[in-house]
């Protein structure tokens, strides 16, 4: 089977989590072949360079998302007078109404006007200047003055337009590229889009025109992410107009995509809100190589158990502050605690303010006149001596915190299950699935609910290490890489023997096996060369 597998700023780029599953799909299932192509999100990335890829990837085509990409096309006046109707199409889906309650006018008009684009750029090649021209801009003029679109939107000026033309034609850059025909996207027998949104724009037009099962992957919810992702200083207009593309382009994978694979219920909410139908929705869980964390896990007795462990990136979303807040109420009720804090990365500034405020909290503790004072607080970088990898960081303490204020699947929780950690975590996101009853659940941006619940771990240590353990057993039977594999390779089977909707009527397992045999299998030809009983007495009479 060939699998395209389709990605956004990961694989095949070193960069995240985001990578890392679909390194561990790919080379789990080395009996298919797979088809890379990977929209690159900065420069910088693409100098990191690529992983080592497996033998059974057997092309790989990428396209910048962030680079300039005009082709020096530009359309004949029949052309241009296309490519407005299209595009007016789906401005009208974008501006009127702006959310899925709207009805089904507005979306059909943006799927109209995509796929009229879609068409257009296979025939004629891209459409750089055209999504950037005059005729784009009063496009999207008269869409925003329309009697449907919202106030934000009428209150758009033309330093408001020319921002979100430009937007908009770096993300439908992918409908302009030429990976849609024989060999590409065209003559794949699956599309596997491991990310929402404009990852999966490619496959949507494979699906449209060439006929190709198209499964979709969410780990974190593309629309929401693109909500979280909205800076306070971009102009209210744009960010209107950016958030309806986002809802109708969800909406429009939601409802064609032949299978989603939502990594958690929470997803699967954002899902089905945006219309995803439930029948086509499989919940398929991240798949974390348990095997990087058994020597911890399976050592009963490492870790200090006056020690609280935090693992994640330094950022606000993360809230720390309310955990240096939650930890000075924990050193009250409990002096011997410290606090442990291995960032994986970090938002320099908010690092800053974190360390400033330990400080403040925690002034150098002595025990006698002649030792040297040290903070019960500590931060450490993972790779670090004092970390060198995750595992180790787990290993520092017997207790690990989750303090976030907004989080998708927390990945860093199922890895302290797999250490065997008892954990206190905000509920938040996917934090309630992934724990199910092993570790303790509160309030987020509640300081004094942490303190609450670390204290009374900290004073029942037969009670935390009864949590680590069956902690380590969910993780072990939901969150490993076969569980994902596994899950996947099932998901292709699937999607393969369902049917095709390609041009030609072409339908997998529609000719058995056999009939590639050569000769006619229906007769073998034994049959015919041995004769029957009466031919052979009639033989042996003529010869007497």
């Amino acid at each position: 089977m060939r699998i395209g597998l389709l990605t956004e700023g990961g694989y095949p780029y070193a960069a995240g989590e985001a990578g890392l599953w679909c390194d561990r799909l790919v080379r789990g299932l080395p009996q298919h072949e797979f088809e890379l192509y990977a929209l690159s999100r900065s420069a910088e990335q693409e100098e990191r360079g690529r992983v080592p890829l497996p033998p059974h990837v057997t092309r790989v085509r990428t396209a910048p998302l962030w680079a300039p990409a005009d082709d020096g096309r530009t359309h004949s006046r029949r052309e241009r007078r296309r490519f407005a109707d299209c595009f007016r199409e789906l401005v009208r889906g974008i501006c009127d109404g702006g959310a899925p309650p709207a009805g089904p006018a507005p979306a059909e008009a943006f799927a109209a006007g995509l796929y009229g684009l879609a068409e257009l750029a296979r025939e004629q090649g891209g459409m750089y200047a055209a999504l950037r021209s005059e005729t784009a801009v009063r496009a999207l003029e008269a869409g925003c003055r329309a009697p449907g679109a919202g106030r934000t939107l009428r209150q758009a000026r033309v330093p408001d337009l020319l921002e979100f033309a430009d937007g908009l034609e770096r993300l439908l850059r992918p409908l302009s590229l030429d990976w849609y025909g024989e060999p590409g996207l065209g003559a794949v027998d699956v599309c596997h889009a491991a990310a929402g949104g404009v990852a999966a724009l490619p496959g949507l037009v494979a699906k449209r025109f060439c006929g190709v099962p198209l499964l979709v992957t969410e780990y974190g919810v593309r629309l929401r992410a693109h909500y979280l992702g909205q800076g306070p200083d971009a102009r209210p207009a744009v960010r209107a107009l950016l958030a309806a593309f986002h809802v109708r382009l969800a909406g429009e994978i939601y409802a064609r995509a032949d299978l989603l694979t939502p990594g958690n219920a929470h997803a699967r909410r954002w899902q089905e809100r945006c219309g995803a139908p439930r029948e086509r929705v499989r919940t398929v869980y991240p798949g974390m190589e348990a095997d990087r964390f058994a020597a911890v896990g399976e050592d009963t007795g490492c870790g200090d158990p006056d020690t609280l462990v935090w693992v994640g990136r330094v950022e606000p979303a993360k809230d720390l502050i309310g955990l240096l807040h939650a930890f000075a109420e924990v050193r009250r009720a409990a002096p011997r605690t410290r606090l442990r804090i291995f960032a994986t990365a970090a938002a320099p500034g908010y690092l800053a303010d974190c360390r400033s405020l330990a400080a403040q909290l925690f002034p150098d503790e002595a025990a006698d006149a002649r030792t040297v004072g040290e903070n019960p607080v500590g931060f450490d970088e993972v790779g670090g001596p004092e970390a060198p990898s995750v595992a180790d960081a787990y290993a520092a303490g017997r207790i690990v915190l989750l303090s976030s204020v907004i989080e998708g699947f927390p990945i860093t929780l199922v890895e302290a299950m797999l250490c065997g950690r008892a954990t206190v975590s905000t509920d938040v996101g996917a934090v309630c699935e992934v724990i199910g009853g092993t570790g303790l659940v509160v309030p987020p941006r509640n300081p004094r609910a942490l303190a609450d619940a670390c204290v009374a771990l900290l004073g029942d240590p037969e009670r935390a290490q009864r949590l680590g353990a069956a902690a380590r057993a969910r993780a072990l039977e939901l969150f490993t890489v076969e569980q994902n594999v596994s899950a996947f390779r099932e998901s292709y089977l699937w999607l393969l023997a369902r049917g095709s909707a390609r041009a030609d009527g072409e339908v997998p397992f529609a000719r058995p096996a056999e009939a590639v045999v050569p000769g006619h299998w229906t007769t073998p030809t034994w049959t015919a060369a041995e004769p029957s009983r009466a031919d052979r007495a009639g033989a042996e009479g003529a010869t007497v």
